[in-house]
C-alpha cells in the first residue's frame, strides 16, 4: 500500500510518501511545496492543488493521510490552512483515494505512544522507523511523514 501523508498549510505544505508492506514502512519520497506571501490566495491554492495532483499520479496513492486543523488562537491563519486543507481534499477526492484525518495528538501518540511529544522527539521516530540518514527539513516534511506512518500504523 501507498500512502501519501499531508501537513496542509498556505506557505509551507508538507508531503511524505510511505509504503507499507505487512509490518514493513519505507519512504519513498518526501518534501515541502511553498508558496509566496506576494501571491494573491487563489494562485497559491492553485499551484498547490497542480503539485499534489502531479504526486498522485506519479506515486499512485491508495490512501492519503492528512492532519486536521486544531483550534488555532489566529481565525484568519485557521481559515487559510482550512483553504488549503480542502484543495488537498480535493485532489484525494477526484483521484478516488481512501482519506483518513489525524489531528496532532492522534499523530504523537501512534508515533511515540505519548501525546504531548515535542518535535524533537516526533522527528527521532519518523527518522528512526524510515530508517533515514537524516531528519526531513522542514518540519512541515517531518510532520507529513509523521502522518503518514500513523496510517501505517
Amino acid at each position: 500500500m501507498i500512502v501519501l501523508g499531508i501537513d496542509p498549510g498556505i506557505a509551507r505544505t508538507g508531503w511524505g510518501i510511505i509504503e507499507v508492506s505487512g509490518s514493513k514502512v519505507k519512504a519513498i519520497d518526501y518534501g515541502c511545496f511553498e508558496t509566496s506571501s506576494k501571491e494573491e490566495l487563489s494562485i497559491r491554492l492553485e499551484k498547490l492543488y497542480l503539485e499534489i495532483s502531479k504526486l498522485i499520479k506519479i506515486h499512485k496513492p491508495q490512501v492519503l493521510g492528512i492532519e486536521e486543523l486544531f483550534f488555532n488562537t489566529n481565525a484568519k491563519t485557521a481559515l487559510i490552512v482550512g483553504h488549503a486543507r480542502g484543495v488537498v481534499l480535493l485532489c484525494a477526492a477526484k483521484a478516488g483515494l481512501e482519506i483518513k484525518g489525524f489531528t496532532p495528538l492522534e499523530v504523537k501518540i501512534a508515533l511515540t505512544g505519548y501525546g504531548r511529544a515535542e518535535k524533537a522527539q516526533m522527528g527521532k521516530m519518523v527518522k528512526a522507523v524510515l530508517n533515514l540518514k537524516e531528519l526531513p527539513k522542514p518540519d512541515d516534511t517531518t510532520d507529513a511523514l509523521a502522518v503518514a506512518l500513523s496510517c501505517a500504523f
